[in-house]
């Protein structure tokens, strides 16, 4: 099944610490098919006093469901420096969101899907478009149409993944 990741870092190289998740998800049955360019932004939620974040997504393709999927990316956060308990929303080496997997949505106490911040975040919209400029919720909402909703927000594209 066809899924999206969103990766996220504002501590260390942050640029390496993405393109070394990409290497660990491969090593747990996900396969990357395509990653999107990396974006600065600045802190959203409740702690904007921290380092500006590098972002991106990856398209990958695995056999998980979404609970599995969801084990593995946090195994991969664990593997790159991500320490279980830190404040939400709080300076990290690393973040791996699960987005979307395929038409699936799902609600359990651990995992939402599709993750209910991909509308509101221009960090994670402009890269998702990147990867599929068609690309839309299950409930058909076109996420490229959401873009002007979040305009406000600053996001620079600076490197490739």
């Amino acid at each position: 099944m066809t899924g999206y990741l969103g990766l996220g870092s504002n501590q260390g190289d942050r640029l390496e610490t993405l393109r070394a998740a990409c290497v660990r998800l491969e090593r747990h049955e996900v396969t990357v098919l395509a990653r999107s360019s990396v974006y600065e932004t600045e802190p959203q939620g409740d702690v904007v006093d921290q380092p500006d974040f590098l972002n991106a997504c990856v398209r990958v393709e695995t056999d998980l469901p979404p609970e599995p999927l969801l084990d593995v990316c946090k195994q991969v956060e664990r593997e790159l420096g991500r320490r279980p308990g830190g404040r939400r929303h709080g300076p990290r080496p690393v973040d791996v969101d699960l987005l979307l997997l395929g038409d699936l949505e799902h609600r359990s106490g651990r995992l939402v899907l599709p993750h209910p911040d991909i509308t509101g975040r221009r960090f994670v919209l402009e890269p998702l478009l990147e990867l599929d400029p068609h690309l839309a919720l299950p409930d058909g909402t076109e996420l490229a149409g959401e873009l002007d909703r979040v305009a406000d927000q600053r996001v620079a594209r600076v490197d490739a993944l």
